[in-house]
């Protein structure tokens, strides 16, 4: 009786499997158009398409550091129909927002991480900071101001502060783009930004990447150095682009779509797109990307709490 069960639910799985998707697919970026987020959910999408015969459109809903557009998708049938791309705030979201209108770890289902992209630190090219052994030595000396614009940028500075002993003080920004305005013309010493946000101005030669918060350097910015080679341990802030779907998705339509994603991955053309936007391919299991987003809410949550960084 237990074998003909379990032939039965997996015969039931696979019909679902083979009806999905039976409708264009929507791809909610709660974030605006053209960002880092946009630009990778318009190269999936693409190939997506390609792949099932059937649309995916991406759909830009903005607000309140991508909770709007995410509220809308944790309300959406879990069918599959309606998929989510978001980057790390979605974890620290629940740590920095007193009042949110979900709760993040039950509201969704874990697809995959489709990569990871490293917090940078960057400074005026022509600036007196030309290494980051110069920037720390400096901040242990005097109060240097670091320009952040949303939860991550602003936990990531208060990680390097820690890690340190810095005197780093935190000024808010609205977006990634004014703060490289302002280090760039000199009315702000360092800025905490994504890679996509300051590869424009590294080009222009008018910004320098000189802190990495991953493992280990980057090929795009070969001199900048990582914080473990500068002696401060544990700066590591990744911002990491992730697939999620409403709660109680079929864990075979999770399992269709994350394989389908590894297809897509494994093009080289689209890996090579995601390396020149400083963007490493990740596709993580769904088990292992949901044990990963417990761990960064975990750590962003010690770090808020040591830093005396409440909720607003």
């Amino acid at each position: 009786m237990l074998a003909c069960c379990t032939a039965g639910t997996t015969s039931a799985w696979s019909a679902t499997e083979a009806a999905f998707p039976k409708k264009p697919v929507t791809l909610m970026v709660p974030y605006s158009a053209g960002g880092g987020t946009d630009v990778v959910a318009r190269l999936f999408a693409q190939k997506l398409t390609e792949l099932w015969g059937q649309s995916v459109i991406v759909e830009n809903r903005t607000g309140a550091n991508g909770v709007i557009g995410s509220s809308l998708v944790a309300k959406a049938a879990p069918d599959g129909h309606t998929l989510l791309l978001v980057v790390g705030s979605h974890a620290i979201n629940p740590v920095l927002m007193k009042s949110m209108p979900y709760d993040t770890a039950a509201a969704f289902t874990p697809v995959t991480n489709i990569a990871t992209s490293p917090m940078v630190l960057v400074v005026a090219a022509d600036g007196p900071y030309r290494k980051l052994p110069d920037l720390i030595e400096a901040a242990r000396k005097q109060e240097i101001a670091f320009g952040y614009s949303e939860g991550q940028t602003r936990l990531t500075g208060e990680l390097i502060r820690q890690a340190g002993d810095l005197k780093f003080m935190g000024v808010a920004y609205k977006g990634g783009a004014p703060i490289m305005v302002d280090v760039i013309g000199g009315h702000l010493p360092v800025g905490v930004t994504s890679v996509l946000t300051a590869l424009p101005h590294v080009h222009s030669g008018k910004l320098r990447v000189i802190g990495v918060a991953a493992d280990k350097r980057m090929e795009i910015f070969p001199d900048a150095m990582t914080f473990q080679e500068a002696q401060l341990k544990g700066v590591e802030s990744l911002n990491w682009y992730g697939l999620f779907g409403p709660a109680g998705l079929p864990k075979d339509i999770v399992e269709k779509v994350n394989r389908d994603l590894r297809k897509v991955a494994a093009d080289p053309a689209v890996v090579k797109q995601m390396q020149a936007q400083g963007a490493d391919v990740v596709l993580s299991p769904p088990d292992r990307f949901g044990s990963f987003l417990q761990q960064e809410t975990r750590k962003w949550t010690q770090v808020a709490r040591q830093g005396g960084i409440r909720a607003e």
